[in-house]
């Protein structure tokens, strides 16, 4: 029996610190987690979850007006803000109870306190000031929006956390950033009839996307309505004196819109930790550093999750929450393995992607296949939509493995998720091609595209 009160303290109630919580406590270790605000982490409470739920939402405008291409005429539409809200918030209280009955079926203690590190194995509890032992301590605190205070009138702006309880829908907004998270609510508010515009300093929205997904995108959004202004930012938000928001930009351009919304980029929770207190190093952004096995400098004191900043994506943190498990009560050496992830943009269309964009596929190998599929869904031969779906597969030409496979168009992501099975096991052109295709479907595309479009030597398309 250890001298300690718990055998593991885990600090934040997301889905990284609540699996490695619930499966520790499941092994008959004595575990408390401890939560500030709700349990579910910014995945669940306010971000990928009913994010998604507001896609949905954003999406039925365009589902009704195709509704008449196949013989179904829609009556009058009217569209409820305060109606989602309260749906989502009902949804979301369903799932946080979830989290709860999970960790208290486990046995482990739950903890409505935020906890700081006030010496070597040793806690504090802000709520009661009660002070408690661990044998060992996991940070998975996650990470929040970054304010930029620097900027003047930062103060008035939103982030995404905000923007899931707006008590209306603003009639514009002026969405400043390039990333998934600003390009996913771009086309969530506009979807839901805002006049939505999206300013991102860079040439092209989502860097580190493959090229040809980032261009048909934000061609598809703009079509859409959305003004995207690349090569640009906002540098100054004021009041104006109609109660609106004037947002200038680094070019000069000014924008006077309902709400402005920052969303460049995001920083770790470890503010407040005490993490200084027994030296816990992190990065200049205030990330925790962390070894393979998300081990940090202090022998007793582990992280993961995006506090670590290694990949900001909630199954990366429930993946190495069980690696954590393995390796430390289970004496299984376990590394967290962060290559291949697929991904998605849940933009409109999505964006599904796993392995390497061709950019980067064409460092890393001298000669590449590129196969690019480019055409109108089939549902949009009735409705009459104006929309193409993107097919993309990059090939190690030496070997003829599938380093990467991009998709644009309705359902990518599901796509993305089985596609990353394949290319995990290693999958070659050739085996795509001995793939009997599934007709009619979109992705046939996939075992279907016999040729390379080009091919890409040293670098250069040729």
């Amino acid at each position: 029996m250890s001298d300690y009160d718990f055998e593991l303290f885990v600090i934040g109630g997301g889905s990284g610190g609540v699996r490695a919580a619930r499966l520790a406590a499941g092994l008959g270790k004595r575990v408390a987690i401890a939560e500030e605000y709700r349990f579910g982490g910014t995945c669940v409470i306010r971000g990928c979850v009913p994010k998604k739920l507001f896609v949905y939402a954003s999406q039925f405008p365009e589902h009704f007006e195709d509704a008449e291409g196949y013989g179904w005429h829609v009556g009058e539409r009217r569209f409820s803000w305060p109606d989602l809200i309260a749906a989502k918030d009902k949804e979301i209280t369903r799932l946080e109870g979830l989290y709860r009955k999970g960790l208290e079926n486990a046995g482990a203690e739950i903890l409505e306190s935020r906890a700081e590190i006030i010496g070597p194995h040793r806690l504090r509890l802000s709520a009661s000031g009660q002070e408690v032992t661990a044998e060992k301590i996991l940070i998975a605190v996650g990470g929040a929006p970054n304010p930029h205070p620097e900027m003047p009138g930062s103060e008035l702006c939103i982030s995404s956390n905000e923007a899931f309880h707006l008590d209306e829908l603003p009639k514009s907004i002026a969405i400043t950033g390039g990333g998934y998270i600003a390009v996913e609510f771009a086309n969530i508010f506009n979807g839901l009839g805002v006049e939505t515009t999206l300013i991102y300093r860079g040439p092209e929205i989502l860097r580190g996307f493959d090229m040809d997904m980032r261009t048909n995108l934000r061609e598809a959004m703009e079509k859409k309505g959305i003004r995207v202004v690349c090569r640009d930012t906002i540098v100054d938000v004021a009041q104006a004196a109609d109660g609106r928001l004037k947002a200038q930009t680094h070019n000069g351009h000014v924008f006077n819109v309902d709400k402005v919304m920052m969303a460049l980029g995001r920083l770790p929770n470890t503010k407040g930790l005490g993490l200084e207190t027994i030296g816990v190093k992190t990065d200049a952004k205030g990330a925790i550093i962390v070894d393979d096995y998300s081990r940090t400098n202090v022998d007793h004191v582990y992280a993961l999750g995006d506090v670590t900043d290694r990949v900001q994506l909630t199954p990366v943190a429930i993946h190495e929450a069980m690696c954590f498990i393995e390796t430390e009560y289970k004496n299984n050496p376990t590394k967290p393995d962060h290559d291949l992830i697929a991904t998605a943009v849940f933009s409109q269309p999505e964006i599904g992607t796993v392995g390497l964009p061709e950019d980067v596929a064409a460092e890393r190998y001298e000669e590449l296949e590129v196969y690019l599929a480019k055409f109108r869904p089939m549902k949009a031969t009735l409705s009459g939509r104006d929309e193409k779906t993107v097919m993309k597969l990059i090939v190690n030409a030496a070997d003829r493995k599938v380093v990467g496979a991009h998709i644009l168009g309705h359902e990518a992501g599901e796509m993305a998720q089985l596609i990353g099975v394949a290319l995990k096991g290693g999958c070659t052109k050739d085996d795509f091609d001995r793939t009997m295709a599934v007709h009619p479907t979109a992705t046939e595309e996939l075992v279907t595209m016999y040729s390379p479009t080009y091919r890409v030597k040293n670098g250069e398309r040729v």
